[in-house]
């Protein structure tokens, strides 16, 4: 009998420390979506004499791995996965930088987009006559509109990344103005001026390497 009871003590031991384990070592997330507000791309400074509007012309880049803003006296390594300068994005990858990076856009809503079709060709950037991510109205993730001078994201447009490190993220520009909002249409010059080149976007990263979502 005193037997009996000791095993059935070891056994509940096991079974407790088992269970302490288990809630201990939660399972590894990979899938991430995270949301971005206000990311200044090279905000306007001034006018030229021209009347044409100019910033630093720096970029800022960005890791989407670690969801923060990476130093440009960092351009030259693979911290930073993506960067914004005006309605220009680029990826780490060609000549904008050492790492993996590419990028294509995927035409289609944000939340079918559950994996990269098999097909995909990932562009990756030859500046300055070309970019992963097309440049101009209507062809990569914008449209401008002349007579208000708004700039605005194309619905049902998604921009694919390849990280720096060969990893696979989604982007959704949200806003291109500060506070997430557009100007109205019938806002002063230097509203829609001033306001511009912020970004408002989500992304969902995977960081196991896979390209599902």
């Amino acid at each position: 009998m005193k037997t009996n009871l000791i095993a059935l003590a070891l056994i509940s031991g096991a079974l407790f420390l088992t269970s302490c384990d288990k809630d201990e070592m939660p399972a590894p997330l990979t899938i991430q979506t995270k949301s971005v507000n206000d990311l200044p791309a090279d905000t306007i400074l001034g006018l030229t004499a021209m009347g044409q509007p100019y910033g630093s012309g720096k970029y800022t880049l960005y890791s989407l791995e670690d969801n923060k803003v990476i130093a440009n006296t960092d351009s030259a390594t693979t911290k930073w996965d993506i960067g914004f300068r005006g309605t220009t994005i680029i990826t780490n990858g060609g000549n904008s930088g050492p790492g993996a990076g590419g990028a294509f856009v995927y035409i289609g809503a944000y939340s079918d987009l559950a994996k990269i079709p098999a097909d995909s060709t990932f562009r990756t950037d030859n500046a300055p006559t070309s970019y992963a991510i097309r440049t101009g109205s209507g062809n990569g993730w914008y449209s401008y509109n002349g007579a208000t001078q708004l700039i605005t994201p194309i619905p049902g447009r998604v921009m694919v990344i390849r990280t720096a490190t060969g990893k696979y993220a989604k982007i959704e520009i949200l806003n291109y103005y500060k506070g997430g909002v557009t100007p109205d249409a019938t806002a002063s010059d230097n509203d829609k001026l001033m306001k511009q080149r912020y970004y408002t976007f989500r992304y969902t990263i995977q960081s196991d390497g896979s390209k599902n979502f």
